[in-house]
């Protein structure tokens, strides 16, 4: 009773230093509910739990490079394993494959060895020992680690290279193709003088039907002299 008497003499003395203190304002259950997903979310990225019992792990250049290749093209992807696919495109955007040291066929090879048999995927352990055989190939007068150092720099802070639209280049064969002023025979017939096609006409022999021959000049002559209306004499 006299270390609660004390206790309660301790917080009249506290709340007399300091007047505005009060009791904290109760929050709203889903605010709440809010900012647990919050830290959980935080903590598991920063790799540590809400108890805050092991050290955060602060996210490195090389894995963050390594997390944007993984989840490349694929929507469902979660950054912490890589298929031979974006590893393939990660050596070549990164500058590791260089045609002669290192070559794509080293860049499978490598993956093959480093992943396990089972799996279709590498993690990013796996990631750095993949990277060091390749580094090995492409700085030979290098020691190990300087090697393996080299290659670092060369993905860290990389992302894909996103392929632009391919633009249609002008081929002199297939304007030539696409020319109707030079086609010859049945093809010239299908098109008049300004390139445009005739349709049908083009196509199809149509039969003239109207009695008169070929090139003859004054068609349709005779019935408007049959047709003119007679004018009548004045009497």
């Amino acid at each position: 009773m006299a270390d609660h008497k004390d206790n309660i003499d301790d917080f009249k003395v506290q709340t007399a230093k300091h007047p505005n203190m009060g009791p904290a304002p109760l929050r709203p259950h889903s605010e709440q509910s809010r900012d647990r997903a919050s830290k959980r979310l935080s903590t598991e990225s920063n790799g540590t739990s809400e108890g805050g019992s092991s050290t955060p792990v602060e996210v490195t250049a090389l894995e963050e490079s390594f997390r944007r290749f993984a989840i490349h093209g694929d929507t469902r992807a979660t950054g912490k394993e890589m298929h031979g696919k974006n590893w393939s495109k990660l050596c070549k955007d990164c500058g590791v494959i260089d045609g002669k040291n290192v070559t794509l066929t080293d860049v499978d090879i490598v993956f093959s060895k480093v992943k396990k048999k089972s799996s279709r995927t590498i993690v990013f352990d796996e990631f750095k020992v993949a990277l060091g055989e390749l580094a090995r190939k492409k700085y030979k007068e290098k020691p190990g680690e300087e090697a393996e150092a080299e290659v670092f720099k060369l993905i860290e802070g990389k992302g894909p290279i996103i392929a632009g639209v391919t633009r249609a280049v002008a081929s002199p064969t297939v304007s030539r193709l696409t020319d109707t002023t030079k086609f010859t025979g049945s093809h010239k017939e299908r098109f008049d003088d300004t390139g445009r096609g005739k349709g049908k006409a083009g196509r199809v022999d149509i039969v003239d039907t109207s009695g008169y021959v070929s090139g003859y000049k004054h068609q349709g002559s005779y019935e408007k002299k049959v047709t003119k209306p007679t004018v009548g004499k004045p009497m």
